[in-house]
């Protein structure tokens, strides 16, 4: 199968890419994250862990592995306003795995960026707008990430250990 793009040329901007590196272990940054993206804007409606629904039906034996799938409502009816069928990849997911005890990966990548490279949203200003706006509070949601394990509530631009190219991802 031929695709229409090539993924190789996509960059981590195109993508809307973002990750950061927490040192705490996973069940704290997983409320960190949580906490961080909450107290940028986002609600956080669903939530699950594949590696427990995984050891459970299959028994497979993953390294902690959770999903956030975080959400801002005004953005999310302002995109159904452009496009009904952005919501086949709603919510926005926040994905948190262990990659050692202590160490824990946050990785993000953009729905809004990529519903436009997919043609599932236009590439038009309205939609430009849109992938900015939701890119800003995602940029807030990554700087209040904190990777040292303080205790302190995320509260803005206390910078964790982000990874990742700019842009407006979401």
């Amino acid at each position: 199968m031929s695709l229409p793009i090539d993924p190789e040329q996509l960059t981590a901007e195109d993508i809307g890419e973002k990750q950061a590196t927490l040192d705490m272990g996973h069940d704290e940054a997983v409320e960190h994250v949580r906490e961080a993206f909450t107290a940028a804007g986002f609600g956080v409606p669903v939530e699950f862990s594949p590696s427990e629904l995984l050891r459970e039906k299959v028994g497979s034996d993953r390294d902690p592995y959770y999903v956030l799938g975080a959400c801002n409502p005004h953005m999310a009816d302002r995109a159904l306003d452009v496009t009904e069928r952005i919501g086949a990849i709603f919510p926005c997911n926040v994905v948190v795995w262990e990659v050692e005890p202590g160490l824990q990966q946050v990785y993000h990548v953009s729905i809004m960026r990529i519903a436009r490279l997919v043609a599932i949203a236009p590439d038009d200003d309205e939609w430009a707008e849109i992938v900015a706006e939701t890119g800003e509070m995602v940029e807030q949601a990554m700087s209040n990430l904190d990777s040292s394990a303080s205790g302190e509530k995320p509260r803005g631009s206390q910078g964790g250990k982000s990874e990742g190219s700019g842009g407006s991802p979401r």
